[in-house]
């Protein structure tokens, strides 16, 4: 008699030492080994799941525990933990569709919360035989593979003994059903190995990303450029801006200032020095995975080292606004948003070249504002040779460039802003987006889209 079990097949959570052993090779890992700060935060939460103790995992909780921030903190205003966790999900996407992808359990931090859980992953869905003998000796069950059991282990395919017979040969009448199910049950698992090869093999290619397949395209190269921190020094020193003339010739190394001969040395010899900043290595050590998982090539370059024919071949990468990357210069002309530091008087203002509806003409981001708005600019444009693309990632300050990236390194926010300006064929235009965000201790909070605009 052949009957399907009705029960359900539930699969019980690994035990705790073996999600451990999966964490430490997720954080051991190169997407994660020089990350720190999400480390962090993926080992504290799986730290309080794996004790028992995930009803304390909270936004509030996790911002002091992890990023040092006050108990009475307003996280309202302050997004890092979701902006953090947001980044935390890309990061496990990128390891178990990568290095972990035979992992066959996977850590997943729903949206919305930040409780992980530890999944099985199925590489193959299908049955398995299960024999049973009742009274007659005949066939009692076949029963489906509970989710998450890979038919390829061990313990899946089981073939019991044949009952003993006083005074009846091993090859009797009794022996035909079991050497009958023996020959299903390898026939079974040639397929699932077969089919496990096939899922394998789909999964090694990753889905194309709206923005990254193209910025990181097969056998087209892709230059990132770091921004030039000790050229924004010298500006601040010498109360002065650099274009993109002066920066290629270093002729404002040259310039006086009323400032006296010590403040001129010192930003002679600061403006000399090759700093860049800690978000924009943050954006290349992310970068350099989604490049790899998109089978692409990409290559650092510090902003000093460019040359203007490098962005006319490949894609480029520009981190940061004119102020540190004076190569935005060149695609300023055709851009509706646009950077200028007012020094006198303080303010690092944002033009807007044709506002629309009720769009001011800028956003000023003011030293002494007691809101510490920071504003952001992320525009994703043809590259100067129109052979390729060029994505400038661009901020008032540090946590304004953060916010750039932010935006779209988050699939969240960056997706449901492509489907709105998707073309009717389905593909999307360059594009520009003018963010808004707050300065919270030197990183960006939550951020606002302001504006925007498309290429025609």
């Amino acid at each position: 008699m052949l009957s399907r079990r009705t029960e359900s097949n539930s699969v019980a959570d690994p035990p705790p030492d073996a999600r451990r052993e999966l964490l430490e090779r997720v954080l051991s890992s190169a997407v994660f080994a020089r990350s720190e700060r999400l480390s962090s935060l993926l080992s504290f939460v799986c730290d309080l799941t794996l004790q028992g103790r995930e009803k304390e995992l909270n936004e509030q909780r996790i911002g002091e525990a992890v990023f040092g921030r006050s108990r009475d903190y307003d996280s309202s205003i302050d997004g890092i933990v979701r902006t953090q966790a947001s980044r935390l999900r890309n990061r496990l996407d990128l390891y178990f569709n990568g290095d972990g992808a035979d992992e066959p359990v996977r850590i997943v931090i729903p949206r919305g919360g930040y409780v992980p859980r530890f999944e099985p992953f199925a590489f193959v869905h299908a049955e398995r035989l299960a024999i049973s003998s009742d009274s007659s000796g005949g066939l009692a069950m076949v029963d489906a593979l509970p989710e998450g059991r890979s038919a390829l282990d061990p313990t899946t395919v089981q073939i019991p003994p044949a009952p003993a017979r006083k005074g009846s040969p091993w090859y009797g009448r009794a022996a035909v059903p079991w050497i009958l199910v023996a020959m299903m049950s390898i026939a079974g698992l040639a397929f699932a190995i077969q089919h496990r090869k096939a899922v394998l093999g789909m999964r090694s290619q990753p889905a194309p990303h709206p923005i990254w397949s193209r910025m990181f395209a097969e056998k087209q190269p892709t230059l990132i450029v770091c921004g030039d921190s000790g050229l924004v020094m010298w500006q601040g020193l010498m109360g002065r801006n650099v274009h993109l003339a002066e920066y290629l010739s270093r002729d404002f190394l040259m310039a006086q200032t009323s400032a006296g001969a010590f403040n001129q040395k010192i930003a002679s010899d600061v403006g000399l020095r090759r700093y860049t900043s800690i978000v924009d290595l943050d954006v290349v050590r992310a970068l350099l995975p989604i490049a790899q998982s998109q089978k692409g090539t990409a290559e650092v370059r510090y902003a000093r080292d460019v040359r203007p024919n490098d962005l006319k071949q490949g894609n480029v990468i520009l981190i940061g606004t004119a102020e540190a990357t004076p190569w935005v210069e060149l695609f300023e002309p055709s851009m509706n948003f646009y950077f200028f530091d007012d020094r006198d008087k303080r303010v690092f203002s944002v033009f807007n070249r044709a506002p629309q509806g009720a769009e001011p003409k800028q956003w000023d981001s003011a030293i002494e504002d007691a809101k510490h708005r920071v504003y952001a600019v992320v525009a994703y444009l043809p590259n100067l040779s129109g052979q390729g693309n060029a994505l400038i990632l661009e901020g008032t300050s540090m946590a304004g460039t953060e916010s750039a990236w932010d935006f779209v390194s988050d699939d969240s926010q960056l997706l449901p802003f492509l489907n709105r300006i998707r073309k009717p064929d389905g593909s999307f235009p360059h594009f520009e987006v003018m963010l808004g965000t707050n300065n919270v201790n030197g990183s960006a909070g939550k951020n606002v889209v302001l504006a925007w605009r498309t290429a025609r």
